[in-house]
């Protein structure tokens, strides 16, 4: 089925003939259900720690920080803004020219809220000799739109999220990016130090460059540190085959095949190249103004020193069983430690030997660990906590999305539509062994959890392979720990609009 051509076109990427194979096969036989036991709650799962826990857990993290541990926080940032603007697109393609809908009633009505109204109103001055107001004034909304999405105005169309003007401040509008680099400096930094790392695309990496060289003076003056920034691109090795819709590869009209990005599960090549012993992982677009950035700084120390606290007694454990020297009550507190603070339960494991059982603690005690906070279920988008058996047959914590729910199960669909909490995507994870080596993170990703999603090209219909989610099957052979956090950390932008909300003026 390959041809010579294919199979140096597979190499210059540095993927091998049998992946491709085994990606061919995947479309065939797709990929299974997860098998789940119930939905994470408090007690359950999910811990919501009191005033006396939280500033516990707080104080752990700021002692871990000023012991020296390297922290970095990495920002998966290369997805492009054109989502956002979804609606805005559709208004230049409609046959009228005032605003109809809701959605453009509200941005017209409000576009003197818009940290980019400054800048898009001299683009509107310098393209069309006229500002905003006088545009709409003569009813030529069309041009407003287009200066704020074409490549002669701000280009908001095609640049990524993590560049856009996002918050309005005294001294001048703030992007995303900056928005990170001082949440860098107040809860992720170490002796003076915030390691910024940021995933972008190849065709906007300069952009970033640029933004962080005229920025991070500022921040650094402003917070007393200094700041290490790196990006990276997702690999050219982690790109899927595309499919016909009868599982054939999907070829482009040069006879090529067809590659597409392996989607965010990509970056757990990205995440295990960076040298650290603490990661916070938070997506671009989920930022707010420092006016509301508290509970945000309180509850990332929290759910790193909750992280912190299970890592020095899991190492402490680890230790332990490698002297081979242990008591049975001891053995007992390891068990109750993994089933009840790790939530990792194997339901025959009373009917292990000592040594078989030690061998299985020692494999669920030495592996990487992430606390998520998650937040009450109030109909947002985004994966649910859920407790799931694993290939092993083992019963653990994981972020599920809705594609991996069998949806003719009356009773996993009742878990999900009825589960209290979902996960925002944020992550603080510890990526060392108790001997201080990293962890080879490829290898604790459950292979069987990607996802198959129909798309086109050209007007050909094909079918698309996504690697398993970063924070889904990715990090499946984690320990995972959920912490509850207040609503207020949560703030993506998933439309224009939505930057017209609260959070965000």
């Amino acid at each position: 089925m390959l041809s010579p051509k294919d199979l140096s076109q597979i190499a210059q990427k540095g993927i091998t003939e049998e992946q491709i194979n085994t990606q061919l096969e995947e479309f065939k036989t797709g990929f299974p259900f997860l098998k789940l036991e119930a939905a994470a709650g408090i007690g359950q799962g999910i811990i919501s720690p009191d005033d006396n826990g939280r500033n516990a857990f707080i104080d752990a993290w700021k002692q871990y920080k000023a012991d020296g541990h390297k922290i970095v926080k990495f920002v998966p940032a290369s997805g492009a803004a054109s989502r956002m603007f979804k609606d805005m697109f559709a208004f230049l393609d409609a046959p009228y020219n005032e605003p109809q809908t809701d959605f453009e009633k509200k941005y017209f009505d409000n576009i003197e809220k818009f940290a980019f109204y400054d800048a898009l109103n001299d683009k509107c001055i310098s393209n069309n000799g006229k500002d905003i107001k006088a545009l709409i004034g003569e009813g030529n909304y069309n041009a407003v739109v287009a200066n704020m999405l074409g490549n002669n105005g701000l280009n908001y169309g095609q640049l990524p999220k993590g560049l856009l003007l996002f918050h309005s401040y005294k001294d001048g509008a703030r992007t995303p990016i900056e928005e990170h680099l001082v949440e860098g400096a107040l809860y992720a930094d170490s002796k003076g130090m915030a390691n910024m790392h940021f995933t972008v695309s190849p065709e906007h990496r300069e952009l970033f460059e640029k933004k962080v060289s005229e920025k991070k003076s500022v921040y650094e003056k402003k917070y007393g540190i200094s700041y290490d920034v790196s990006f990276s691109e997702q690999k050219p090795s982690t790109d899927t085959v595309a499919a016909n819709p009868d599982n054939t590869p999907f070829r482009n009209e040069d006879g090529s095949l067809l590659f597409r990005p392996g989607g965010h599960g990509a970056l757990i090549q990205n995440l295990n190249d960076i040298d650290a012993d603490v990661v916070f992982i938070k997506n671009i677009d989920n930022v707010v103004p420092d006016s509301l950035k508290e509970d945000t700084v309180t509850y990332k120390q929290l759910i790193a020193g909750v992280l912190v606290t299970l890592q020095k007694q899991a190492f402490e454990y680890l230790n332990l069983l490698e002297t081979g020297s242990y008591s049975h009550e001891q053995l007992e507190n390891i068990i109750r430690f993994v089933q009840r603070d790790l939530c990792c339960r194997k339901h025959d494991i009373k009917e292990l030997e000592d040594a078989e059982l030690v061998i299985y603690l020692k494999q669920k005690l030495n592996r990487p660990m992430r606390v998520c906070g998650v937040v009450k279920n109030v109909g947002e988008p985004g994966g649910g906590p859920f407790l799931t058996y694993n290939q092993d047959g083992t019963v653990s914590l994981q972020i599920l999305e809705s594609s991996q729910i069998d949806k003719s199960n009356t009773e996993y669909m009742k878990m999900f539509t009825e589960g209290t909490h979902f996960n925002p995507v944020d992550l603080v994870c510890a990526v060392k062994d108790y001997k201080g080596n990293a962890f080879n993170l490829p290898d604790f990703v459950d292979k069987t959890t990607g996802f198959i999603s129909s798309k086109s090209k050209n007007g050909k219909e094909l079918k698309a392979l996504e690697l398993p989610g970063l924070w889904n099957g990715a990090m499946s052979n984690w320990n995972t720990v959920f912490v509850e956090v207040p609503l207020s950390t949560f703030n993506p932008v998933k439309t224009v609009n939505d930057l017209l909300r609260e959070q965000h003026q």
